[in-house]
């Protein structure tokens, strides 16, 4: 039986080629592969996100190699920078409770 942690590598890479290659190249998304997989998986982020070009500057920031595609690097990235993101967010609301008590 996989640990939890090898089982969020295995729906991490499962989850990324679901989306890629639907169209060009099968490991890669290209900009329309990576926008439906942000609507479809990170829909609750893009809703409270105002910016209106976000996905095409999210396309910007990881596309490192300036491919005008997202690799599984690249994608593990924006995965690393929200799973971060988020842990601070709980932080810090927990020492604000704590500081309540």
């Amino acid at each position: 039986m996989p640990s939890q942690l090898e089982s969020a590598m295995d729906t991490l890479i499962h989850v990324f080629h679901n989306y890629s290659g639907k169209e060009g190249d099968k490991y890669k998304l290209n900009k329309g592969e990576l926008k439906e997989l942000l609507h479809s998986e990170l829909d609750n982020f893009l809703t409270s996100q105002k910016d209106p070009a976000l996905v095409d500057n999210i396309m910007k920031d990881l596309d490192t190699n300036k491919d005008n595609e997202v690799d599984f690097n690249e994608f593990v990235i924006l995965v690393s920078a929200l799973t971060v993101a988020c842990n601070e967010f709980f932080e810090e609301k927990l020492r604000k409770k704590g500081k309540a008590n």
